[in-house]
């Protein structure tokens, strides 16, 4: 078992940045991949960011590279999220996944523990 906790999350204007944490603990030796994602309301949940957490491999959606950068710390068993430039298209609940199974074939799919998520809202 996998649990995540996510924090960082709040109210911003244009322009400014977030830094979002996910807290790992349980068997945090099984993640192989941690990620991203964000979702609003009447819309499907999309991947933001994920990373590797063995080879530090990372990938990103279109319209946050260059914006948004992700990390890990093995050690703390965390993930962030920092987000500079933040647009008012950027407010979503942001949620913490990891991959255990190691059996995912994209970015977008095969995580099986999900944090509770963190709201993010992004003022014009």
């Amino acid at each position: 078992q996998i649990q995540l906790v996510e924090s960082g999350g709040g109210l911003v204007q244009a322009g400014d940045s977030l830094r979002l944490s996910c807290a790992a603990s349980g068997r945090t030796l099984d993640i192989t991949r941690m990620s991203w994602f964000r979702q609003t309301p009447g819309k499907e949940r999309e991947f933001v960011a994920g990373i590797n957490r063995n080879t530090y491999t990372t990938a990103y959606r279109d319209s946050v590279k260059g914006r948004f950068t992700i990390n890990r710390d093995n050690a703390k068993n965390t993930l962030n999220l920092q987000m500079n430039s933040l647009k008012p298209e950027d407010t979503a609940v942001y949620y913490c996944a990891v991959d255990t199974l190691g059996t995912g074939t994209n970015w977008e799919h095969g995580y099986n523990y999900w944090g509770q998520g963190t709201q993010v809202t992004v003022s014009s």
